[in-house]
This record gives structure tokens, C-alpha cells and sequence, in this order.
């Protein structure tokens, strides 16, 4: 790995930032309470060029790494949009890697060019009431028919539901083998949302509310043929290639709201003055302050560890995996610090800390918790038995 400074990577942050400083604090604060989507934000995203980020030069994409998309999202994260920012384009700049990587050159040459402009809303839906992090249980069914398929099922936590045009779903083309392999048998369609087939319910929730997340009950849903990702029965494999990059890019998300909230501490600190001088001259609130930062120091290190290795194709579980477990908890420290100096304020809505909060404490839950990376450590890291 190479420290040195880089000027491309200068160059995104420097544009990312510029960029997000037409939407402020208030913006946000704005969006969280209607529960409006951010469609300013989302256009000038499209406009300025970062969508597609990572889709080949070929349809238009920036042709660039994970490297590159972690920034872009921890720079939007950073910038005080927090989830609700990065939530809102996450799809666009990296969500496509299935089918980049795995799809048809037909289902190439149809949608990756109207990611690039933005046109394209897309969800991914995997995740299901009774299935949760066990993906193997999946339960949603593709039932073989003339050209194609017809998927009934639920999904639950999809992201932009209401936006999507289509999604990426992943469902069983054949029961689950009690004896035979846990992944086989699940095949990953780009299928269409279809109202007529697909009821979406929102789900209210503790924050992130400038995007909506809803339950799907699918009912009969066509998909053609030509709409298969990968192979049939193996869309497991075509989703796990992007789990280490997605690991990363949240990590970064984390680490972006984290850093949002220090720098509103900080500057809390040195304005507030209780009994004559301000409170950030006191131990008690500069040493929580400091460690907040000797924390997102660490994380990031370790993220940018990851993010490097992903990009050149070495393998990084672990360190993809250590990434997210210690930037989520990074995030959330310097954002419960952020609070905490603060005080009442920092309960109330004026100094936006209180939604650093919320958002930052959804990281140690999505999109794997943290408890699941405690697992997979065990087993992988340090040879322990399966507990799960």
C-alpha cells in the first residue's frame, strides 16, 4: 500500500465536498422529518458524474475501484447527509457489481448506461422476515414458466422501494437439500416492480428517514429469462463477490458520520463557555474528544487496508470484516461523545447531533451486525467451532 498522497483521490474529495455543501445540516434535518426523498441531492449526485462510478468505461461508468466509491460515500457521510445521503445514491454508485460481473452482455447493454445517468432506481432485495442473515433460508420461490419465471415471497429492510423501477432479488429456483450444499439451488433475477404484483408497505423506523425501507409481498411477479444474473441456481455466488466491497463502503459510510459529529463536538467545545471558560478546555470533555478521534484514526487505517486489497483482487475477509466492525463502532463512539458534549442541546435537534446518533448506531446493525463479524471471526480467523 502506498500512503503517499494521491492526486485522484484529492480530486473526488475536494469535488465531493464541494458538491455537498448546497445541501447543509438543515437540508437533511428537513428530509429526516418529512421523510421525503432527497431528489435535489440524488440529481446533483447523477449530474456531477458519480454515479456508475464503478461500471466499466464502456456504458459510461468511471470504470474506477472500491477504493474510489468508499471515498465518495465517506465524503457524503462526512459532509452531514449521513445514511440518508449515502442511502440515497449507494445503489447507483456501487449496487450494480452482479450484474457487471456476473451478468449477460444483453442485460449489460439495457441498464448499465441508465445507471450512469441516473435514470435507473433500483433496489436489492434479499433479506426476509424468517431468513435474515441467513440467506440460505430464503424461502421467496421462481417457479420455472414459458420465457421465464414467476417469483412469489416476501422481502424485508429494501431500500428505495418506492423509487425502484426494478431490483435485484434473490429466490429459490429449487427446494433447499437438507444434505446437499446450503447455497445451492438460488438464482438471482433483475426483475421488474411490478405494482400489480409487488405490494410495498413502509416501515417506519429510528432514523434514516430521508429513504424509505419496506417489506414486499410478491405475488406472481414475472421475470423473464434474459433477466437472470449469472447462472440459474447459483446466485449466491454472483452476490457474494460484492460483500467485502459493500463491507468496506458502509465502514467508510460509518467512518464519514463519525467525523461529522466529532467536527460539530469539537467545535461545540471551544464555543460553549460554562464558569468562564469554554468546556473544551476541561479533561473531562477534551480527552472523550480526543479518543473519538484516536478511534477513527485507527479505523480508518484498517479500511483503507481492505478497500486496497479488494481492488487488487486479494482475498479480505478478514480485513473487509474488521473494517466494518471497527468503523461502525468508531462512528458511534465519536457520534455518542458528540452527544454527550453537547449535552441537553445534544438531545434536542438544533445542533444535529441527536441524527449523527441515529444513524450512526444503524451501522452496528447493517448490512451485516456486529455480532455476525464476531462470528465469522471465530470460525475463520481463529479456527473456532460453527456456532450458527
Amino acid at each position: 500500500m502506498d500512503f503517499s498522497p494521491n492526486p485522484l483521490h484529492d480530486d473526488i474529495r475536494d469535488s465531493v465536498r464541494t458538491l455537498c455543501k448546497g445541501f447543509p445540516d438543515e437540508y437533511w434535518m428537513e428530509h429526516d422529518e418529512s421523510k421525503e426523498f432527497p431528489w435535489e441531492f440524488y440529481n446533483a449526485v447523477a449530474e456531477g458524474g458519480w454515479l456508475g462510478l464503478t461500471i466499466p468505461e464502456e456504458y459510461g461508468g468511471g470504470g474506477l475501484g472500491v477504493t474510489e466509491a468508499a471515498i465518495v460515500e465517506q465524503e457524503i457521510a462526512a459532509s452531514g447527509a449521513g445514511m440518508g445521503g449515502c442511502s440515497a445514491v449507494h445503489i447507483g454508485i456501487f449496487g450494480f457489481e452482479p450484474i457487471i460481473h456476473h451478468g449477460s452482455k444483453d442485460l449489460k447493454d439495457r441498464f448499465l448506461k441508465r445507471v450512469v445517468t441516473g435514470e435507473l432506481h433500483t433496489s436489492f432485495a434479499v433479506t426476509e422476515p424468517d431468513a435474515g442473515t441467513d440467506t440460505t433460508n430464503i424461502s421467496t420461490f421462481a417457479k420455472k414458466v414459458d420465457g421465464g419465471y414467476l417469483i412469489s415471497g416476501q422481502k424485508v429492510w429494501i431500500t428505495k422501494a418506492q423509487e425502484a423501477e426494478r431490483m435485484l432479488i434473490l429466490a429459490r429456483t429449487s427446494p433447499r437439500d437438507p444434505n446437499g450444499k446450503r447455497t445451492a439451488g438460488m438464482t438471482l433475477f433483475f426483475a421488474e416492480m411490478d405494482r400489480s404484483k409487488v405490494s410495498i408497505r413502509p416501515i417506519p423506523k429510528m432514523g434514516r428517514n430521508a429513504v424509505d425501507t419496506n417489506e414486499l409481498f410478491i405475488d406472481g411477479l414475472f421475470v423473464a429469462d434474459e433477466d437472470v444474473v449469472g447462472e440459474v441456481g447459483h446466485g449466491f455466488r454472483a452476490i457474494l463477490g460484492g460483500l467485502n466491497a459493500e463491507r468496506v463502503i458502509s465502514a467508510n459510510a460509518a467512518l464519514g458520520i463519525g467525523k461529522a459529529a466529532l467536527r460539530r463536538g469539537v467545535r461545540y467545545a471551544n464555543e460553549r463557555e460554562v464558569f468562564g471558560r469554554p468546556i473544551g478546555k476541561n479533561q473531562g470533555i477534551a480527552f472523550q474528544l480526543a479518543e473519538a478521534q484516536i478511534r477513527l484514526d485507527a479505523a480508518e487505517a484498517v479500511v483503507q487496508k481492505a478497500a486496497w486489497m479488494v481492488d487488487n483482487g486479494i482475498p479480505c475477509g478478514r480485513e473487509a470484516n474488521a473494517a466494518k466492525y471497527l468503523c461502525a463502532e468508531a462512528g458511534f463512539f465519536a457520534a455518542d461523545v458528540a452527544l454527550q458534549v453537547h449535552g441537553g442541546f445534544g438531545y434536542g435537534k438544533e445542533f444535529h447531533v441527536e441524527r449523527y446518533f441515529r444513524e450512526a448506531r444503524l451501522m452496528r446493525i447493517a448490512p451485516i451486525s456486529q455480532e455476525m463479524v464476531l462470528n465469522y471471526f471465530s470460525e475463520h480467523v481463529l479456527g473456532l467451532p460453527r456456532s450458527y
